[in-house]
């Protein structure tokens, strides 16, 4: 009999406020460009709090927002944030005769908490100690370019922590860390998670929980000191209790303090991260095992998917929102489904090859959450580009 995996995350769950293609080359919006890391402007692929944005402009967001925008309604508002995204995608993707999916955080008493409380309703993910604070509900203004980086497409986030701020360390009941596999996700814009993270890992480590680790842009340290590395919790024993960490290049550099990817694939190796994974846009991916959680495997890469790099070169419609968030996702979804058989470890490429295909498929609908008519449709929709995806890489 299989064993059902209990999956227990807390992060960055918010609305996200999308505005597709927003050309980031235009003259409405090079006046908010930033001219220096930190300095609170705007750059492609990274993220800026509202607050900071407003002062650097010098003037109302709204005012800069209508400015940018052309004064155009959004395209969609969506069920946002790396830490639920992911998690919902792993319970889109698992069966939930193996996995219950648990979800710990703060929502606003406001109009778009009503939104995100209705719509969370409805997603097969627990809300556990999920309450409602007097602060505004966490949101990100999304500005994406589909034309950007030569057709690959990319973003820019203007975020509001807000009610997150009010999520402790100590809302994290025995339940969470007791569960099988505990996942901090996008905690930098949940501040009193992260900045007790060295702690939170210790104690689920301690209970024997698989700790799961997937950053965001950190721009509260990135404003604080944009030339020294980022924190991550009180100290970097941090990295010793993560035994999956999935993080982008830019995240990676930052976090490592490398010029290069592959100083930074060092530091993580030297910090005894059991294993990590590298994700760099519409390019290869890489990873690593120690073997302690997933089979040992040396530095690996492993390339986009062929089929769906060309399906969306003929696609007319989708963003890159939530890519890499529903890359977490099929990565966790695959360890999930490969924990539940109990007769091996891990394979952390399989998981990749589920990232890849989750991640790319996300291209195809505006939004990074993906509304399912009927529980399945996702994993019958995203199973043929999985077969694809193994073909190409015989």
């Amino acid at each position: 009999m299989r064993h059902k995996i209990t999956v227990s995350g807390v992060g960055c769950c918010l609305v996200d406020i999308l505005y597709n293609d927003i050309s980031f080359s235009s003259e409405s919006i090079k006046p908010y460009l930033s001219q220096g890391r930190g300095d609170g402007g705007l750059t492609p692929g990274m993220l800026v709090f509202r607050e900071e944005f407003e002062k650097y402009c010098g003037k109302p967001f709204g005012e800069v927002l209508a400015n940018i925008t052309g004064g155009r309604p959004h395209s969609k508002i969506n069920i946002g944030g790396p830490s639920i995204v992911s998690l919902i995608n792993l319970a889109q993707l698992a069966c939930n005769d193996n996995c219950e999916v648990r979800f710990y955080g703060r929502v606003g008493n406001d109009s778009p908490g009503g939104f995100l409380l209705s719509a969370l309703n409805k997603m097969p993910v627990v809300l556990r100690n999920y309450k409602i604070s007097e602060k505004d509900t966490p949101s990100t203004v999304v500005l994406s370019d589909p034309s950007w980086d030569d057709g690959n497409g990319e973003r820019m986030f203007i975020n509001s922590i807000g009610a997150a701020w009010d999520f402790m360390s100590e809302d994290l009941d025995d339940d969470f860390f007791d569960s099988d596999i505990v996942v901090f996700g996008g905690t930098a814009l949940v501040p009193n998670i992260h900045d007790n993270l060295t702690s939170l890992l210790k104690k689920a480590r301690a209970r024997k929980a698989v700790t799961i680790v997937n950053t965001v842009f950190d721009f509260r340290s990135e404003k604080n000191d944009p030339l020294k590395r980022w924190p991550l919790g009180e100290s970097d024993e941090s990295y010793g209790y993560i035994d999956l960490l999935i993080t982008d290049k830019e995240e990676a550099l930052r976090l490592s303090g490398a010029a290069l990817p592959e100083e930074a694939v060092e530091f993580f190796i030297g910090m005894k991260v059991s294993s990590f994974i590298i994700t760099d846009g519409a390019r290869d991916i890489a990873f690593y095992s120690d073997g302690k959680l997933f089979r040992k495997i040396d530095v690996t890469t492993l390339p986009v998917s062929q089929r769906i790099t060309e399906e969306l070169a003929r696609f007319p419609g989708g963003d890159t929102t939530g890519c890499g968030d529903n890359f977490t996702g099929g990565i966790i979804a695959s360890l999930v489904d490969q924990m539940t058989l109990m007769d091996c470890k891990p394979d952390l490429r399989e998981a990749c090859i589920w990232g890849i295909v989750s991640g790319g498929f996300t291209c195809f609908y505006v939004g990074g959450t993906y509304l399912e008519k009927n529980a399945g449709e996702k994993l019958r929709k995203i199973q043929p580009y999985y077969e694809l995806y193994k073909h190409q890489m015989q």
